[in-house]
C-alpha cells in the first residue's frame, strides 16, 4: 500500500515538475517572440523614417531649384503639391518611431534630420543656401541612420 502511494505521490509530483517547465519554456518562447516583433516593428520605422526624409529632401531641393531657376508655374506648383504629399508622408513614421523607440540619442537623431530637411524651405534665396540646407539634412540623415542602427544592433 505504501508502495503505491510513494508511486502515485511521485507520479503527480512528476507530472507538476514537467508542467512547470512547460510553462516555463512557453513564457520563455512568447518573451523571444514578442521581442523579435518589436525590433521588427522599430526597424520598420527608422527605415520607413528614413525613406520619407529623404524623399522629402529631393523634393523640397527639386522646388527650390525650380523656383531659382525661375521654372514655370505649373512646374513650380507641381513640385509644390509633390512637397507637401512628402512632409506629410514623414508624419507616421516618425509618430511610430516615438511610440516604438525610448533613446534618447535614436529621438534627437530623428527629431534633428526632421528639423533640417523641413529647414530646406528656407534656403531658397540662393543655390549655395540650398546646396548647404541639402547638405545638413543629408548629414543629419546619415548620423540618425547611424544612431538607430546602433540602437537596434544592442
Amino acid at each position: 500500500m505504501v508502495t503505491a502511494a510513494l508511486a502515485i505521490v511521485g507520479t503527480l509530483l512528476g507530472a507538476i515538475v514537467s508542467g512547470r517547465y512547460q510553462e516555463r519554456a512557453a513564457d520563455r518562447s512568447v518573451r523571444v517572440s514578442h521581442s523579435e516583433v518589436l525590433r521588427r516593428e522599430r526597424l520598420e520605422a527608422v527605415t520607413a523614417l528614413a525613406c520619407a526624409v529623404s524623399d522629402h529632401r529631393r523634393a523640397m531641393w527639386l522646388r527650390g531649384d525650380a523656383l531659382l531657376r525661375q521654372a514655370p508655374a505649373d512646374r513650380v506648383e507641381a513640385l509644390r503639391s509633390e512637397s507637401h504629399e512628402t512632409r506629410s508622408a514623414v508624419t507616421r513614421p516618425l509618430v511610430a518611431l516615438r511610440i516604438l523607440i525610448e533613446d534618447h540619442e535614436v529621438r534627437a537623431a530623428a527629431d534633428r534630420v526632421v528639423t533640417l530637411t523641413y529647414a530646406i524651405r528656407d534656403a531658397y534665396e540662393s543655390a549655395d543656401a540650398l546646396s548647404e540646407a541639402r547638405e545638413a539634412a543629408k548629414d543629419a540623415h546619415d548620423d540618425f541612420v547611424n544612431a538607430a542602427a546602433r540602437y537596434l544592433a544592442t
